[in-house]
């Protein structure tokens, strides 16, 4: 079987469309004009606003014309994450997807499901003369996952909307008040980039009683560092720093070129580094390899379930290195950043409020650079984890600024529109849904900077391991969101 043979077959088939269209964040051009030309295709009005956001409009069905007008709103773009092995091209090549038992995957790469199934169901519903709905907008924005921007760039009065329905969660039964994935989510965490950077004269190598080697550490499950940064899941650049610290520490490696990790919002799932080894220290370097690796693979045995991949293998020599005091100023900074959880919300323990994201390193020809995705659902620990950053990587020499900044989704635990959406599940389903705030970026909170008086919420089929090739979406959920979306639509409330 084939996907776009599901149920439901409009969404199944419309997601499929999307796999096969390339639209990795950055690279939105094609898979926005596909969706106006479906819109308009469909009797909708379509257009692209300013920012690059895809806006549709769809008439009420007849005798809902009275209704509020509701939003379903989903981003185009998705995390291009692949295997080492994968020769994937994200700007060029349709995806792979196939299923698994109950799961629908997509061969070495992330599955793109994480915000396509929220974009399948838009179109599903566009499309489709027969669901029962008051005045109806389409919100898709653009590069959601490198900054959310469309979010940023949309601006006030384009939308007519009172209820948006947000569709970029991830765990079927819950609503989300707040940014985490899954539930019906009612708010979320706020984010800040911290951008580090400098540059530095390099040093001759002499090769003459040096062995030139490169340190790979793969095989992780890295992950969406935000949903599942509470997890424990090891980070490719923190343990690729503490084995640099051992081997330099003692005099067997001197650094050449590190690089880990590719996206801010993704665990770092592998990474390298290129080393000089003295030839006299060549045994007592393999040693110390080894024994990181024992280390790592005892302290996540229960978490990296697959094993960690640390290796050392013999390379070309570079030309040039690193100054010693440069890579020992770097070391020092990227071990002592924080990374991972630091603080859980007082009054909901089991939900991160404040986490960091050591997400990329590059480092090599001369420069520098490395990306920190800082996340809080409070402000002032925001700030006060993105001037720790500040601190600890400026005392290394390096230039360090904060970017693309947003406020987290504050929760309305008296939404009309969650009242409702909790009652409707109840009865479909025969048992609460969970209504939840979440540790994820959502971009529910930017859109009400410019639009304060709108009811939102947030959920979505089931996904797991987003951000990540082993993506996978939960094929049963799907029915069962599509026709919560559905009998939503119908309830919207009158005007007035």
């Amino acid at each position: 079987m084939e996907i776009y043979e599901l149920e439901p077959k409009n969404v199944w088939r419309n997601f499929y469309t999307l796999t096969q269209t390339p639209r990795p964040s950055g690279h939105t051009e094609k898979v926005a004009n596909l969706l106006v030309d479906f819109a308009k295709k469909n009797e909708c009005e379509a257009f692209i606003d300013e920012a690059g956001n895809v806006i549709i409009r769809k008439p009420a069905t007849p005798g809902y014309e009275n209704r509020e007008t509701a939003i379903l709103q989903a981003h185009m773009d998705m995390v291009p994450q692949k295997t080492k092995e994968s020769t994937h091209n994200f700007e060029t090549d349709p995806l792979q997807v196939y299923i698994d038992g109950d799961w629908v995957k997509a061969k070495d790469t992330t599955l793109g499901a994480d915000n396509g199934m929220g974009v399948a169901a838009a179109m599903a519903i566009i499309e489709d003369k027969t669901v029962e709905h008051g005045p109806l907008e389409v919100l898709i924005t653009k590069d959601e996952e490198t900054g959310m921007y469309g979010a940023f760039g949309l601006k006030a009065g384009v939308l007519e909307g009172k209820y948006l329905l947000n569709l970029d969660s991830e765990d079927e039964g819950e609503i989300f008040i707040g940014c985490a994935e899954g539930e019906i989510t009612i708010g979320c965490a706020g984010g800040m980039d911290v951008v580090c950077s400098m540059e530095y004269q390099e040093i001759d190598v002499e090769a003459e009683g040096m062995t030139a080697f490169r340190i790979s550490i793969k095989g992780l499950l890295g992950g969406h560092s935000g949903i599942e940064i509470n997890e424990g899941r090891a980070n490719a650049n923190k343990l690729m720093a503490r084995v640099l610290f051992a081997t330099v520490n003692t005099g067997c490696a001197w650094i050449s070129s590190w690089h880990g990790g590719n996206m801010r919002n993704a665990i770092p799932r592998d990474g390298e580094a290129v080393v000089l080894v003295p030839n006299a220290k060549t045994d007592e370097f393999k040693s110390l390899i080894q024994k990181c690796s024992d280390t790592f693979n005892a302290e996540f045995a229960d978490i990296e379930k697959d094993g960690i991949n640390l290796t050392a293998e013999p390379c070309d020599m570079p030309a040039k290195a690193m100054p010693e005091d440069v890579q020992q100023n770097l070391l020092n900074a990227i071990l002592a950043a924080h990374d991972g959880v630091l603080r859980y919300i007082p009054t909901i323990p089991e939900i991160v409020e404040t986490s960091s994201n050591l997400a990329i390193i590059n480092i090599a020809d001369g420069k520098a650079d490395i990306a920190i995705l800082a996340r809080s659902s409070q402000d002032s620990m925001k700030l006060y984890l993105c001037n720790s950053h500040l601190a600890c990587f400026s005392m290394a020499g390096m230039k360090v600024k904060f970017e693309g900044g947003y406020s987290g989704w504050q929760p309305n635990t008296k939404s009309p529109l969650v009242a409702m959406m909790a009652d409707i599940y109840e009865k479909m389903n025969g048992k609460k849904p969970v209504v939840q705030v979440c540790h994820a970026g959502l971009e529910c909170g930017i859109i009400g900077v410019n639009y304060p008086e709108m009811d939102m919420a947030s959920f979505g089929p089931t996904l797991l391991s987003p951000h990540t090739p082993s993506e996978r979406c939960l094929i049963p959920t799907v029915e069962k969101f599509y026709n919560y979306v559905l009998e939503i639509l119908k309830n919207i409330p009158v005007k007035g």
